[in-house]
């Protein structure tokens, strides 16, 4: 009886070690991502030394049948889709974050590597010149307080970064490429830190777009419903 107990205690011991040395080399697997973005997107993923593209599917010659129409969805099946942030929406994120995203960059020792950055942004400013103008400030602001703590925080060997206005443009246009690539358990170090802020900023976004704002054109009855004026 006791010897069996013990080959127990054994083979448990065996078994720990193993699994401790298959999490440790999983941990240091290099996982990346290469995204390509302007007329196209194209998103790459890299998994130790494996890559394979992620968007768009590549076509292959069996799926040349067309896709099922599916049929249409009432009003209330539909899915509420996700509010879409504004430019104040993600400079308010970026100010409420990076003390986080700050602490976790730090905790991973420059154990992420961004290569290549190459990034263009050009401002459309036809409707709007003087809130292009301020975007355009903020803007240059951000990228030159946030790129050099980067540096400090990360591998960024060569960043290439360019902002500009087109006042005869409507939209923005932007392009270019940006490759991130670090180990499995720097990502998880990383996600831990970052979960609960960005938790609590996510929750709060949400309430907020929630909250509509009450129309100047009409009013209201006691019910708070809409009723056109006389």
């Amino acid at each position: 009886m006791g010897e069996t107990k013990m080959r127990i205690r054994k083979n448990g011991r065996i078994l720990a070690a193993v699994l401790a040395v298959l999490l440790l080399l999983l941990c240091l697997i290099r996982v990346g991502v290469l995204v390509r973005f302007g007329n196209e997107l194209i998103v790459t993923v890299r998994l130790g030394v494996f890559r394979f593209q992620v968007f768009p599917e590549k076509k292959r010659a069996k799926e040349k049948q067309k896709p099922k129409r599916k049929p249409p969805q009432s009003a209330k099946g539909k899915k509420q889709a996700f509010p879409k942030p504004t430019f104040s929406d993600v400079r308010e994120a970026a100010g409420v974050l990076w003390p986080s995203i700050k602490k976790a960059l730090g905790r991973s020792r420059r154990g992420i590597r961004i290569d290549p950055m190459e990034l263009s942004v050009v401002l459309g400013g036809q409707e709007e010149p003087a809130d292009a103008a301020q975007q355009y400030g903020t803007l240059q602001g951000t990228v030159w307080t946030v790129v050099p703590a980067l540096e400090q925080l990360l591998v960024l060997p060569h960043p290439r970064i360019h902002i500009d206005i087109d006042f005869s443009a409507e939209m923005v246009r932007a392009s270019g490429q940006v490759g991130l690539s670090a180990r499995i358990g720097t990502l998880v170090r990383i996600g831990l830190t970052l979960a609960i802020p960005a938790l609590r900023w996510l929750l709060t976004y949400l309430k907020k777009k929630k909250q509509r704002p009450a129309r100047k054109d009409g009013m209201t009855d006691g019910n708070g419903k809409e009723k056109s004026a006389a």
